[in-house]
């Protein structure tokens, strides 16, 4: 499954957030979008899962606009991770993982044993199988990202939406989240700050600033230290790592 946006425009309060934005997500490839807070990475995910509405521009799944697809239709083929996942209403870990469910069934059908299996196994990838009947409104910041996670999983989609991922992770989840997300052979467009994780799991990024694509292409080749200081503001080198083979960026203070 592709997925695209051409030229999209957001305004919010009158004020134009993402400007003339087109960006490809092809089958299996795994996308980073990359800029400074304030840049419009989330907005941008945001009209494509549907949030909100471009000003300007269309959004395409497989060459078919998603304004001619129903909500029900787009959540069978797209899930979506955000970084705030605040609930006013409380459920388990498992009720939370088997809502991943819900775009696959009819109005006031029942979990099924293949949906509790599905949830099951959700759960044991992001490593929360032991979780599964706590309450989701006690668990820790990284611990709901990670169920937010597999509740995705759970839609088994062909692509998946991704806004911070690893916001509130510690390393060992941040690359277990990561190594997930590259193993499910999906679609991923993934907004990012870490560059190092960027480099290690996207094959392709966008780079926005101020709302507008600045940059494109294989991330070894777009991510240098010039974007980093045009982009950033921060002075870095950038490097190959002994172990990994990866580029590896490092940061310097000017304290």
């Amino acid at each position: 499954m592709n997925i695209e946006t051409k030229d999209v425009s957001i305004t919010l309060s009158h004020k134009e957030i993402v400007k003339r934005a087109s960006l490809k997500v092809r089958e299996k490839e795994f996308v980073g979008l990359l800029g400074p807070n304030g840049s419009g990475k989330t907005t941008l995910l945001k009209s494509i899962y549907r949030v909100l509405k471009p000003s300007n521009g269309v959004i395409l799944i497989d060459g078919e606009d998603i304004k001619n697809m129903s909500y029900r239709e787009t959540a069978k083929r797209m899930g979506v991770v955000s970084q705030f996942n605040n609930l006013s209403f409380d459920f388990t870990v498992e009720e939370m993982v088997l809502m991943g469910r819900a775009p696959h069934k009819k109005a006031f059908d029942r979990d099924t044993e293949e949906d509790y299996r599905i949830a099951e196994d959700a759960l044991r990838r992001v490593d929360m199988f032991d979780f599964r009947d706590r309450s989701f409104l006690t668990l820790s910041g990284g611990e709901r990202q990670r169920i937010i996670l597999a509740r995705a999983l759970a839609q088994q989609v062909e692509i998946l939406i991704l806004d911070e991922p690893t916001n509130h992770l510690d390393i060992k989840y941040q690359i277990q989240i990561m190594d997930v997300v590259k193993s499910l052979g999906v679609g991923v467009l993934a907004a990012l700050h870490d560059l190092n994780l960027t480099l290690m799991y996207c094959t392709y990024v966008y780079v926005l600033k101020d709302g507008c694509i600045v940059a494109e292409g294989p991330t070894e080749q777009i991510i240098t230290e010039k974007l980093i200081n045009d982009v950033y503001e921060v002075e870095c080198s950038v490097s190959r790592h002994p172990k990994s083979g990866k580029l590896n960026v490092t940061f310097f203070s000017k304290i």
